[in-house]
């Protein structure tokens, strides 16, 4: 075999293998922009949640254990204060609305809903 026939092999070696990476970083290049869409599109879904570290709305006053993730780390007592205290606040705001929407329809109040404390 004369000599130039090995440079000729070993040009269409280096062709193949330079096509074969450029066919590669296309196929890398176009699945990184499907992934980084697919990024984009779970962003503006979630974009409308508040930030985890946003300042809270007035009137809006939130304890440290009242951050999501705090439960794992408090005390079972305190746990179970925040739920009983959860649990009468919304007691005495269904009690309100109750009040309230008897009043607005002229209705008698029952004696349990009044406060004679």
């Amino acid at each position: 075999m004369p000599w130039w026939s090995w440079i000729v092999i070993w040009i269409a070696l280096v062709a193949v293998s330079l096509l074969f990476y450029v066919l590669l970083g296309i196929r890398l290049y176009r699945q990184a922009m499907a992934v980084l869409k697919d990024f984009g599109a779970a962003a503006t879904k979630l974009g409308h949640l508040a930030p985890a570290g946003a300042a809270p709305l007035a009137g809006e006053l939130q304890s440290p254990a009242a951050l999501p993730g705090a439960a794992v780390f408090a005390s079972p007592a305190q746990m179970r204060h925040d739920y009983d205290a959860s649990k009468s606040s919304r007691r005495e705001d269904r009690r309100q609305r109750r009040i309230q929407r008897k009043h607005d329809r002229g209705q008698p109040q029952s004696l349990r809903d009044l406060d004679l404390n």
